[in-house]
């Protein structure tokens, strides 16, 4: 028997009927399919115009000594219903993704360690920081168990080929580079609960490390020797660069601003997952149908992971998240519940152009926020990615393995941290 999928709500939207994040982002009610085209290998969702969405006013706040009369999202009038969304999945009881995946990761943080030997004791102690053991390994977690539900679908035993067992160590080790820079640049001083690299060392110290550990990466990553994975995991390396410099950037047009989100979601975190789905699915079957199911799981899941993060800053504690909470306000960034909120609050477009730069704008923004139905909407987005990703994954032959990825939709929609 089946255990059902996580209770989610079903939005309606008054009289209009209209679901619009179908017409924002692509969404197709009946498979939760993305419309636009332009969804392979980008990560970028088309955004159809809001106008013709209807507004009407809902509530009212008390702003000091006079009345906001504010009207309801133009992109979801929310009227929660519980609801089981459709079981698409097998009977099978689903398996616990980190249990069936933990004998191929019992040494991954040794075999980092490995490949980042050195003799001088500094460099050594800066490339281990992050390499603890303590991290989640979610990346190389899904990195193995797609491996494994892709070897038993072309016909193979579950055991992973030593290029995915690879894959795996390298994703994890692409994933920390991309953090031990992302602190230089944001100019954080706690990641994971301790201390960042560049408090303890310095920042130039911290870009060198960072910058060895990506070395490293690409030296395990040439031994594979297959050129189409080299080719496949470079695209994740000039992904995140551009993905950095998009979070530099804003649009003036609201439209173009929740396209632009998502395609720098896609890029700073789905394109290391999907790319390296994508990879151990090439080196045990040749069949581009099942890399693009590889693929588009990882970037499903990755932007739903990413969507519930932008989440977890308004509503998690700092000690849940092993950083201080109201992290993107602070850096000027507009995620996805301030998006959602600027339908609400149309004062937050200004402090969005303006990148939160004016003495009181973060906490007002947060309350915002926190007034509007932002959070629901980001969550319920994340939501549809995961069916997405679901849809995609049950292409595949029946296992452990793939139920298992179906099972970890449900933990990265419900994770506190």
């Amino acid at each position: 028997m089946a255990i059902p999928w996580r209770l989610c709500w079903r939005w309606t939207t008054g009289a209009t009927s209209t679901r619009v994040l179908e017409t924002i982002c692509g969404f197709n009610g009946r498979s939760a399919t993305f419309a636009a085209s332009s969804l392979r290998g980008t990560g970028a969702v088309a955004c159809s115009g809001y106008e013709g969405l209807s507004s009407r006013p809902v509530h009212t706040t008390s702003k000091g000594n006079y009345i906001l009369t504010r009207h309801k999202s133009r992109l979801l009038y929310p009227t929660p219903k519980p609801c089981c969304c459709k079981r698409i999945h097998s009977d099978a009881k689903l398996k616990d993704p980190f249990t069936l995946a933990q004998k191929d990761l019992n040494h991954l943080y040794d075999d980092i360690k490995k490949e980042l030997f050195v003799s001088k004791s500094e460099l050594k102690s800066l490339c281990d920081y992050y390499f603890d053991g303590k991290g989640k390994a979610f990346r190389p977690m899904i990195v193995v168990l797609m491996a494994r539900a892709c070897n038993i679908h072309s016909n193979r035993d579950g055991d992973l080929l030593p290029g995915q067992r690879s894959i795996a160590m390298i994703s994890e080790m692409i994933h920390t580079a991309s953090l031990v820079h992302d602190d230089v640049i944001d100019g954080s001083d706690k990641r994971r609960g301790k201390t960042t690299i560049n408090e303890v060392w310095g920042e130039r110290k911290a870009i060198l490390a960072g910058d060895f550990i990506l070395s490293a990466a690409s030296m395990a990553l040439a031994r594979i020797g297959n050129n189409t994975v080299v080719s496949v995991l470079s695209q994740v390396i000039e992904d995140l660069v551009r993905g950095e410099f998009m979070q530099l950037g804003s649009k003036e047009n609201e439209n173009e601003r929740f396209k632009h989100y998502l395609e720098k979601n896609f890029k700073k975190t789905a394109s290391l997952i999907a790319n390296s789905c994508k990879a151990v699915s090439i080196l045990v079957n040749s069949d581009p149908e099942v890399h693009e199911i590889a693929f588009q799981y990882g970037r499903n899941v990755g932007i739903a992971f990413q969507l519930v993060d932008d989440v977890l800053d308004f509503t998690a504690c700092a000690s849940q998240l092993g950083k201080p909470s109201a992290t993107d306000l602070k850096l000027g960034l507009a995620t996805g519940p301030v998006l959602f909120a600027c339908q609400q609050f149309p004062e937050l477009h200004a402090m969005i152009m303006r990148r939160f730069s004016t003495s009181g704008d973060v906490d007002r923004a947060w309350q915002y926020v926190l007034e509007s139905d932002g959070v629901d909407q980001t969550n319920y987005l994340a939501q549809r990615y995961c069916q997405e990703a679901i849809r995609q994954i049950s292409l595949l032959r029946p296992s452990p393995e793939r139920d298992a990825l179906i099972r970890l939709t449900e933990m990265v929609l419900t994770r506190d941290k």
